[in-house]
C-alpha cells in the first residue's frame, strides 16, 4: 500500500498544508455571517460564489498547465490564493467576500487540477484507488485541523485570515523541492463533458452529485450546527467530526474499490449516505448521536468524488488525464455552485433540518442513477480498473 503512495508524499503534504489553511474559510465565513444576522439564502450566496469560482477555474486550469508546466502553476495558484485569502480581513461585507470567494474558487480549482492530474498520471492502474484515497486522506485531513482555527476568532478580527495564509503559502515548499517528476507537457484539450459522460456516465453524474452534497454541507454545515444551539467550539468539533469521518473511509473504501467492480462500492456510498443524511434531517438537537451520525456521513460522502474519479479514470486514456480531470472538477463544481442555494432555500422553508434532508435527496437520486447504470453497462475488469 505504502509503496504506491510513497512517490507522491509531497504532493499529499502540500495538499494537507493548503486546506489546513484553506478548509476552515467557508465555515469561519458563515460563522460570522450568521452571527450578524444575514439570512440563509445571503450566506448561501456566499458559498456558491466559491464554487462558482471553482467551475471557471476548471476550465481554464488546463491552459494555464499546458503554458507553464506543473509546478510554476501550482505556485501561482497558490499565491492568488494567499493574497485573496487575507483581503477578507479589509472589512466585513457580503459584496467584497462574495467577490473574494469567488477569486478563492478560481485558485482552489487550478490547486486541484494540477494535483489530481500529477497524481493520476504517476499512480498505476491497480493502484490508483489507493493513490486518489491518500490524496483525499491528506486534503480532509488539512481541512480538519483547520476547523480549530476557529477558535482564533476570539482574538483580532484579522488574526484567522492571517494563520490560513500563512499554512496555505507554505504549501508551495513541499512543489518546489519536490524530487517527483511533474507530468510531460503537451496539449491539454478544454474538457469535452459530451465526451466525458460517453467515457463513464456514472463518474460525471456521480461527480456532480457530490458537488451538490458537499457544496451545500461546506456552505451551510456550520449554520445547520449554529441553529442547533452549538457554540463556536461545538461547530468546530461538529465539522471536524464530518470531516474526520471523511477521512477515516477513505483508505478501506478505496481499496474495495480496486478490488471489486467500483461502481458497486459507488452505489453503495450513496445509498448509505441518503440513509445517515436522513437520520441527521431527524436530530433535534446536539449530543453524540450528532457527532456519531456526523462522522458517518462525512466518511461516506467525503469518499465518493475520489472514487469517481477513480472511476472516470479507468476508461481514459494517458493523454487526456489533464481534460478529464479538468471535466471531472468543472462538474464537480458546478454541482457545487448550486448546491448551497438549494440547501439555503430548504433551511429557510423547514429548518436546521432542511440542510441534511436536500442532501438526502440528492443521494437517493444519484443511488437510483447508478442501479440503472449497474444494469446497462459490463463492469470493467477488475484487472484493468
Amino acid at each position: 500500500m505504502l509503496s504506491a503512495v510513497r512517490p507522491v508524499t509531497s504532493l499529499l503534504l502540500a495538499i494537507l498544508l493548503l486546506m489546513a489553511g484553506s478548509g476552515f474559510m467557508g465555515t469561519l465565513l458563515s460563522v460570522r455571517l450568521e452571527h450578524a444576522a444575514v439570512d440563509a439564502l445571503l450566506i448561501g450566496l456566499v458559498t456558491t460564489a466559491y464554487f462558482g469560482g471553482l467551475t471557471l477555474g476548471a476550465l481554464y486550469a488546463g491552459r494555464v498547465i499546458e503554458r507553464v508546466g506543473h509546478i510554476r502553476a501550482f505556485a501561482a495558484f497558490v499565491a492568488l490564493l494567499t493574497a485573496s485569502t487575507l483581503s477578507f480581513a479589509l472589512r466585513q461585507d457580503v459584496a467584497l467576500w462574495t467577490a473574494l470567494r469567488f477569486v478563492n474558487g478560481l485558485a482552489v480549482a487550478g490547486v486541484y487540477v494540477c494535483l489530481e492530474s500529477w497524481l493520476n498520471e504517476r499512480a498505476s492502474r491497480e493502484g490508483r484507488g489507493l493513490v486518489l484515497a491518500a490524496y483525499m486522506i491528506a486534503l480532509y485531513a488539512g481541512q480538519a485541523a483547520g476547523q480549530f482555527l476557529l477558535e482564533l476568532d476570539r482574538g483580532p478580527p484579522g488574526l484567522p485570515f492571517i494563520a490560513g495564509a500563512i499554512l496555505i503559502s507554505i504549501s508551495i515548499i513541499p512543489i518546489a523541492l519536490t524530487r517527483a517528476i511533474s507530468p510531460t507537457l503537451g496539449r491539454f484539450p478544454p474538457p469535452s463533458l459530451g465526451r466525458l459522460y460517453a467515457i463513464s456516465p456514472l463518474g460525471m453524474v456521480g461527480a456532480a452529485v457530490v458537488g451538490l452534497i458537499l457544496g451545500a454541507f461546506y456552505g451551510l454545515g456550520a449554520v445547520y450546527a449554529q441553529r442547533l444551539g452549538l457554540g463556536l467550539s461545538g461547530t468546530a468539533g461538529f465539522m471536524s467530526a464530518v470531516i474526520v469521518g471523511g477521512v477515516a473511509l477513505q483508505w478501506p473504501l478505496g481499496w474495495l474499490s480496486d478490488h471489486f467492480d467500483r461502481r458497486r462500492v459507488i452505489v453503495g456510498a450513496f445509498a448509505g449516505a441518503a440513509a445517515v443524511a436522513a437520520a441527521l434531517a431527524l436530530v433535534g438537537a446536539a449530543g453524540v448521536w450528532l457527532l456519531l451520525l456526523g462522522g458517518l456521513f462525512g466518511g461516506l460522502s467525503f469518499a465518493l468524488y475520489p472514487l469517481c474519479v477513480a472511476h472516470a479514470n479507468d476508461h481514459v486514456e494517458p493523454e487526456d488525464r489533464v481534460s478529464a480531470t479538468g471535466g471531472l472538477v468543472l462538474v464537480y463544481s458546478a454541482g457545487a455552485a448550486v448546491g448551497p442555494m438549494g440547501a439555503a432555500l430548504a433551511l429557510h422553508l423547514f429548518g436546521a433540518g432542511g440542510l441534511f434532508g436536500f442532501i438526502a435527496l440528492c443521494a437517493a437520486a444519484a443511488l437510483a442513477f447508478g442501479l440503472w447504470r449497474l444494469g446497462v453497462r459490463p463492469p470493467v475488469p477488475n484487472e484493468q480498473q
